[in-house]
Formats: structure tokens, sequence, C-alpha cells
């Protein structure tokens, strides 16, 4: 018996012990998202254990950040799942749920005594396989306007069908694509602000072009005001006291406090000097602005807002084209936003700040409305997905079919290649193809069709040479993809299989898993 060299906290797994803790965990995480997978896919509610506020979402990424997880594997596939959600936006619940299901074969091959490092190589010829034939399966409209808006229209329609914004899937669709087409090819999604107003319902949501600022303008300023000159600021504007920490003092008569006041009063007249001599008519600041510097701005007949979030402060001077100043001795220095018009208008039953004609013409607003707040934050989550993907696919522009068609595609492409491969490394291949045929076989499940009938059939349909063939989830049957209109950007099916199989490469490779002891309190 060797001396224990560990503390005696501290806790180690070994082996046969490690590998199964490290799948238990990984497969437990995609059987909790694979039921929210596809255009049948259910909702989860996620309850915060402090606040109590919930959550309702099928967003793979939102419920998997949500989870609490002591497991290590099981942080591997919310790591995979977080960086698709950051690349791509979008095929969240696709990569978590495909690395599990080849973590489910890898199970097997290792209880059939296949060396994991035999595994690996296998996944590793297949993946190559599988990606080549999905790039050889791509196609590229972009040369063409029509047809390319027509993708990426269908892209939309295809990543919101499996949200809470389905039934209206052709309205938020168009409005996802003009929203994006409007960055010109921009990446920077800033450019579209997404504001959330709780009241009436999902299709009474809209795109507005131009800013919209969730803030109301100033008691004495005008309401409406043409070819503006904007000045957005981070400075205070409330009187300068004395802001030290318990500061005082002692005056011996109160004519003496009322020249302290107009000391503070004639430096803040000197401010407002100072700002309204950049020659704008709006003044725009992320702090609060007092009565006095306020009324002083608005007899200069200078329209002030105050307390513009500082993302909406932000997001301002990104869309206007100004800089966010804050101080004001150097006028000629500082950049000031333009806009053509700015207006407050009514959602609802809260005043908002318009701004119409903005320096970027390529900045818009979509106003999202909903009967609950968590409906309203379900169909942002939703069109972010969508937004994210078609601006990814703006750039990269090829597309693929969805509806499973290409992960069967993939999986019969994986078939082929596994004859050509020697020894034991065929069986691991083979698995590859079998788990790429799951997510089918899942999409089938999830709207209650027989998956195994229909995924048979669609395995043959593909080696009779269809192939554009994939699920029909109306019918329940088997259907031309590319009449449908089922489409979905190549980058994000290629980054799916790629970070599937780069994770599960990962887990499977591990054989000890070692825990530190936990830290002690100290005594005090």
């Amino acid at each position: 018996m060797s001396a224990p060299i560990f503390n005696e906290q501290a806790t180690e797994e070994r082996a046969e012990n490690a590998r199964l803790s490290s799948f238990v965990g990984a497969i437990a995480l995609g059987d909790l998202v694979k039921s929210t997978l596809g255009p049948k896919g259910m909702n989860k509610i996620l309850q915060s254990g402090s606040t109590g506020e919930i959550n309702v979402t099928n967003d793979g990424a939102t419920i998997l950040k949500a989870i609490q997880l002591d497991n290590a594997a099981a942080k591997i596939i919310v790591n995979i799942s977080k960086v698709q959600d950051d690349e791509v936006g979008d095929g969240t619940t696709s990569v978590a749920v495909l690395a599990a299901e080849l973590l489910r074969e890898a199970e097997k091959l290792i209880a059939q005594k296949i060396h994991p490092q035999t595994i690996i190589e296998g996944y590793r010829i297949a993946s190559a396989a599988a990606l080549k034939a999905l790039e050889k399966s791509a196609i590229d409209h972009s040369s063409d306007p029509e047809k390319f808006r027509q993708d990426l229209f269908n892209i939309a329609r295809t990543t919101i069908s499996s949200k809470v914004l389905s039934q209206d899937k052709n309205y938020f669709a168009n409005l996802a694509v003009d929203a994006v087409l409007r960055l010109k090819g921009s990446v920077d999604l800033e450019h579209i602000q997404i504001i959330k107003k709780v009241g009436g319902k999902l299709t009474d949501s809209y795109l507005d072009e131009g800013f919209i600022l969730d803030k109301t303008i100033a008691v004495n300023s005008p309401k409406r005001l043409e070819n503006c000159k904007i000045l957005v600021a981070n400075t205070s504007m409330d009187t300068d006291k004395v802001k030290v920490f318990g500061a005082r003092f002692k005056v011996d008569g109160t004519s003496k406090l009322a020249e302290l006041e107009r000391a503070e009063r004639e430096k803040m007249k000197a401010k407002v000097e100072a700002i309204a001599s950049h020659g704008i008519n709006v003044f725009v600041n992320r702090q609060l602005i007092y009565n006095y510097p306020e009324s002083l701005l608005s007899e200069k007949g200078i329209m002030v807002i105050e307390h513009a979030d500082f993302e909406g402060v932000e997001r301002l001077s990104l869309v206007t084209g100004g800089e966010i100043a804050s101080t004001f001795d150097h006028p000629e220095l500082v950049k000031l936003g333009q806009c053509d018009l700015i207006e407050e208008i009514m959602i609802g039953e809260d005043k908002l700040i318009k701004f119409s004609g903005v320096a970027a013409g390529e900045a818009c607003t979509v106003v999202l409305r909903g009967s609950t707040n968590q409906m309203v934050d379900e169909a942002e989550r939703s069109l972010h997905d969508a937004l994210s993907v078609l601006s990814q696919t703006v750039r990269e522009t090829r597309t693929v079919l969805g509806g499973g068609c290409s992960e069967m595609l993939m999986s019969c492409a994986v078939e082929e290649a596994s004859r050509n491969v020697k020894g034991k490394c065929a069986i691991a291949t083979e698995a590859f193809s079998r788990a790429l045929r799951q997510i089918p076989v899942i999409l089938a499940d999830n709207a209650g069709h027989d998956s195994s009938d229909l995924v048979a059939r669609l395995r043959a349909a593909h080696y009779e040479g269809q192939d554009d063939a994939g699920l029909d989830m109306d019918q329940g049957s088997i259907g031309s993809m590319r009449n449908l209109g089922i489409t979905e950007s190549y980058k994000l099916k290629r980054q799916v299989v790629l970070s599937a199989s780069e994770a599960t490469e990962m887990i499977v490779r591990v054989d000890d898993i070692l825990r530190a002891a936990p830290r002690k309190r100290e005594a005090v």
C-alpha cells in the first residue's frame, strides 16, 4: 500500500471511474436540452433560487448557463454551447446534443474494450469526412441579391421556427432580414437596438428606422426638434456640492450661506455656458441634471435628456456619429452627433424619444411587444439568435439545408468513409455516423412522430440520391427541404460539428479526475 500523497479531503477518480463520471455528466446534460431541439421543441422554466425570478425558454445557451454544475465534463459542454452562442448565435442546443450523442457512442465502444485513442482517431477521420460532405453540399447565392435575400429569409424562418415566435415566423423573419440588410454587411449588431415593452401581442412588434431611447425629454424642453446637433456627455450636472465625505461648513450668518450657494450657481452657470458654446441644440447626459442647469439650458433653446443609461449613451454616440464628452473647454475638439429629427413617441403607456435620420444610416430599433415579461424576454432571445445568424451569413454567404438533411448527408458520407478505414478505427467512425443520425431522430421524437420509421426512410432517400431530403415536421413525412425553404447557415452547421467533435475528444481522453480539498474558513 503506497503512502497517500494527497490531502485527506482531496479526491481522485481513476481510469474507469473517471471516464464514467465524465460520460454520465455530459450525457445527462445533453438529455436535459434535447427535448428543446427543433420546431416542436419544448420549453423549460428556470427559477432563480435567490430572487424567485422566472425565465421560460428553449434557448440551449440560456438553459445551460443557468445551471449550477459540479461535473467537469458537463462544464465543457456548457462552454462549447457558449462559444457557439458567441460565434454564430444559434445552434446552441444542437452542439450540446451532438456532443452528448458522440459521448454516448464512445461509452459503448469503451465497454467493448476499444481504447480511447482508437476512438479519437476514428472520430477524427469521421469529422473530416462529415465536414467535407457538408462543404460540398453548401450553396452560395451571394452574387444574386434576389436569391440571397430569399436565402436569408429562409434561414431566419428556420431559426425562428424552433422558438416562441414560430407562429408568426414569416413576419419576424422579414423583420430580422430587413434589420440585418440595413447593416450593409457589418456584423456589428450594436446598431440594432431592441426595446421590450409589455403589452399588445407579439405581432404588434415592429422595426423602426431610427434610434429609440427609452427615456423622456426634460420638462421645459421642446418635444420636437429638427436639424439636431447633439452633444453626448457623461458629466455631473447636479450643483457642484462639496463632495468630500463628512465635509462640513460652518458659517456665521445666512448671508454667508447665500454667498456659498451663489458661488455654486455661478460655477454651474459657467459650465452651462461652456456646453452651449459648442453650438448645440440637444444635450444628452449620462448622469442626472438638476433643475437649475436644466432651466438654463432650456432658456438657450437646448433640448435636455438626462440619465440616459450607459448602454443607451454608448449606442447613441455610435449611431449619431458623436463622441462622449466629459469636459467642455475645447469645443473645437469635440465631435458632435447629428440627426434630422428628435421627437417624443408613445409605445403602450410609455413615452420614449425617437431619433430619425441619424448619421449611421444602418441604425434601427426593433420594438418588441408581448403579453408578459417572460414572453417578451424569450422573443428577444429568439430574435437575437436570428439576427446573429443572419449577420454571420451576410459575411459567410454559403447555406445548407436544415430539417435533419445536412446531418443525414454527413452521416451517409461518414459511413462511406468508414469502409476504407482499417482496423478498430472503422468501428469508431461508424459510431460517429450513428451519433449524427440521432439529430433527426430527436427532431422526430420531439414532434411526436415515429422516429425509427421516419429516419430509416430518410436514410434510404439519401442513399437513393435525394440529397435534399429531410423531415417535414408538419406532415410527419420525408420532404424536399429545398422546396420547403428550410435553410441553415453553413457556418452554423460547420461550427456545431467542429465544436462537438473537439469537446468529445477532450472528454474521451480523460483518465483521471483530481479534486482539490475545499478551502477551509480561517478561524477568526
